[in-house]
């Protein structure tokens, strides 16, 4: 969790109960928002030099980065990156679009590595995901067929997002645990299949794993006469 100052005008808008339990629910990091002027480790702000987020209510809004940490850095990421700038445009008012994500910034086309145990990674995907997706190899024949495999999602421009936020896309949810994140299964509603039980940093590893993986050569496009 990290702590998010933002002014009254912001808050009495409604925005940000429509963003920020999207990003929580994406990525198990709560935010807890806190007045103008109230310690806290980031904050909105239309005075201010920082990262340009949105614009709205008659400002150009920017996140300003008090304190650099994990979670910090994943909200800027996020709000910055696709999915973010897609949930702050699909936000309304009366019916009416008032808030307009920040030109989004170049991509990068450099790899996405992402540090953390890339061996154990490779063991839990296999354990726990191979049920269902090739991830190596040695799932090639174990796997359901409709399922896309790890080197074809690594394709996807947002395959980071989707892998982090795995447990809240279906068919997840129904039979996925992620400690401290995801509420308990209903008693009356068992998962029909094994559980699949994971931890924030067992996940972590998973992610390692995965932005080693070459994605998948899907050959040139269709060609039209």
């Amino acid at each position: 969790m990290f702590r998010l100052s933002a002014p009254e005008a912001l808050v009495a808008s409604g925005f940000l109960k429509h963003l920020l339990p999207r990003f929580s629910l994406k990525t198990g990091v709560k935010i807890e928002i806190v007045p103008e002027a109230t310690d806290a480790d980031a904050r909105f702000s239309s005075s201010s030099d920082g990262v340009p987020v949105f614009s709205g209510l008659d400002s150009e809004w920017v996140l300003v980065i008090s304190r650099e940490n994990e979670h910090v850095i994943r909200f800027r990421d996020w709000i910055t990156g696709e999915v973010g700038r897609k949930t702050i445009d699909a936000f309304r008012a009366d019916g009416k679009a008032v808030f307009t994500a920040a030109v989004a910034k170049p991509k990068d086309q450099g790899p996405q590595l992402i540090a953390g145990d890339v061996v154990s990674g490779e063991k839990l995907a296999v354990l726990h995901c191979g049920r269902c997706h090739m991830v190596n190899e040695t799932t090639r024949l174990t796997t359901i067929g409709s399922t896309p495999s790890f080197a074809i999602m690594r394709n996807f421009s947002d395959w980071r997002v989707r892998f982090e936020a795995f447990f809240s896309l279906n068919p997840h949810p129904s039979f996925t645990q992620v400690e401290g994140v995801t509420e308990p299964f209903d008693v009356s509603r068992p998962p029909s299949i094994v559980p699949l039980e994971l931890t924030l940093d067992e996940l972590d590893a998973i992610l390692a794993f995965v932005s080693q993986i070459q994605p998948a050569d899907l050959g040139a496009p269709i060609q039209y006469d």
